[in-house]
């Protein structure tokens, strides 16, 4: 048994990120396990850039109101409580409301290269704004 008593905080990177996002690691595998998880933190308007999984993700919302999006336009509100599982391959983005913080756990099962994440280009404030007035 190993207890971690804490994990350290930190500011997600600008190049997959749009706003002001906060990580903090849970689960970094060692083989054979893939298991990746971390806590999130996105501050209102904050969001992920679109991305891919190749072995898909689960995002549990512990905290506020957010939306998930995918690239066919569906867009869903979530919040605490809410499980949101993206299929393995399917392009969408995840944050917060413009007006609330979001918190989720993001967990992905990876390949034998890594967590399996590709990501692509930012979420566009248009884009990011159609989300919003179609998810009210």
């Amino acid at each position: 048994m190993e207890h971690i008593t804490a994990t350290p905080m930190a500011k997600a990177p600008a190049e997959r990120f749009t706003g002001d996002v906060y990580l903090n690691p849970i689960e970094t595998p060692t083989a054979p396990a893939r298991l990746a998880s971390a806590l999130v933190r996105f501050t209102p308007g904050a969001r992920t850039n679109w991305h891919r999984h190749a072995n898909g993700q689960t995002l549990y919302i512990t905290d506020g109101v957010g939306l998930v999006g995918t690239r066919d336009g569906n867009v869903v509100r979530v919040s605490a409580g809410h499980t949101i599982k993206c299929p393995a391959g399917e392009e969408h983005w995840h944050g917060a409301t413009d007006t609330t913080l979001m918190a989720h756990i993001a967990m992905v099962v990876g390949d034998a290269d890594g967590d399996g994440t590709t990501w692509l280009e930012p979420v566009t404030d248009e884009q990011y704004a159609n989300a919003v007035d179609t998810s009210r």
